[in-house]
């Protein structure tokens, strides 16, 4: 319960209660935010632990991998953790009998729900801020931090007793690792000179990097070589070689994703870069990119009409979080089911902007206007 000398001075009492609501909402959202997020980063962060366990990669290396994505889950459930902030907070309040109080010092429905507002704004804000900026900043710098683990270091991400295949013309085979590096029982397919194809056995081999490029030290071994023109074989023994085992760099043509473009590439994409086919889904994507930070007013006023509409109940009732819940579960249901169509049909695009602010337009109305929708009388229900 507030303390009822806090609602004694009219000038100062709005400043506390502001503050006061406002540092509950704050905390929530952190908590929320920050509990998901740890969630999901934990349930995709287990695609690459494969990376650490199987390829040798350091955990330093995987924790810089996986928190590249931790801005495009921010982004994903800021929305849904706004609403769950307003729904708690507003629903404890009236639980705990401080919505009352507050309601009969003369508070309007707006000035209680401005801490709501105030923190929900701070949310679109945010994910404004990721959407547009963090979040393809990261994404690229992830792709392309991915893209060189699977490729550049897969040359020295050997396993033990499995034929590692590191280009579509270059095979390795070790038959075990030492804790000191040491390679035992190579064998190499090399075909990465079309006129001719090498195998290569050796005993035993140690790992280098030469100017950033892996190569194998080999010893005690053989480079048999097949010429395809004339089909000669030929046989040489060494009792030291060195094998370079760099990739082509195909790499620079990686296409970049949908989610790495910047907005202005999104809304218009280029014809060189993009098909004509995809143009539907990056518009999309950029209209998603723009609008869905605006859920997060959406949401919020959606969880505060749920709490501050209508009468009070000694008892509690579960009926209007309920359709609280319910409607934010339709509204993301309709956001992506409009995201889907709208990637075929681009005359669906306007709709795009309309579902995600048009609830917060009707809520604001329900909230804030009196006599918006017919009510029954105030009278206390039992």
């Amino acid at each position: 319960m507030i303390p009822f000398p806090l609602l004694a001075r009219p000038k100062g009492r709005l400043h506390t209660l502001d503050r006061y609501m406002f540092r509950q909402l704050l905390l929530a959202l952190l908590a929320t935010t920050g509990g998901l997020v740890a969630l999901i980063w934990l349930m995709q962060s287990l695609r690459f632990v494969s990376l650490v366990v199987d390829r040798g990669l350091s955990l330093r290396v995987f924790l810089e991998l996986t928190s590249l994505l931790i801005p495009s889950f921010v982004a994903v459930v800021l929305p849904i953790t706004t609403f769950i902030m307003a729904l708690f907070v507003y629903q404890r309040l009236a639980g705990d009998r401080e919505l009352t109080v507050m309601k009969a010092a003369g508070l309007s429905p707006f000035a209680l729900a401005r801490p709501g507002l105030s923190c929900a704004t701070m949310a679109t804000v945010a994910g404004l801020v990721l959407n547009l900026w963090l979040v393809p900043l990261s994404y690229h710098a992830f792709r392309q931090y991915e893209f060189e683990i699977r490729n550049t270091m897969a040359a020295y991400l050997l396993q033990e007793g499995v034929f590692t295949r590191l280009s579509n013309t270059l095979t390795v085979y070790v038959r075990s690792r030492t804790h000191d590096g040491m390679l035992h029982g190579i064998l190499v397919e090399d075909d990465r000179k079309p006129d001719s194809h090498a195998t290569i056995l050796a005993t035993h081999g140690t790992m280098t990097i030469v100017n950033n490029v892996p190569r194998v030290v080999l010893y005690d071994g053989s480079r048999q070589t097949l010429d395809r023109k004339t089909g000669r074989l030929n046989v040489l023994a060494f009792e030291e070689d060195m094998l370079d085992l760099s990739i082509p760099r195909q790499s620079d043509a990686r296409s970049r994703d949908a989610s790495e473009m910047s907005l202005p590439e999104l809304l218009h994409p280029d014809p060189r870069e993009v098909s004509q086919r995809d143009f539907g889904k990056f518009k999309v994507e950029g209209w998603r990119r723009l609008t869905s930070p605006f859920t997060c007013l959406s949401f919020a006023l959606v969880g505060l009409v749920a709490v501050l509409r209508g009468n009070f109940s000694r008892h509690g009732s579960i009926r209007r979080p309920l359709v609280a819940v319910l409607s934010v579960v339709g509204l993301l249901a309709l956001n992506l089911l409009l995201l889907n169509l709208a990637g075929r049909n681009l005359a669906l695009l306007p709709l795009i902007p309309l579902v995600s602010i048009l609830p917060a337009g009707v809520c604001a109305l329900i909230l804030f206007m009196p006599g918006a929708l017919p009510s029954r009388a105030a009278r206390p229900q039992a």
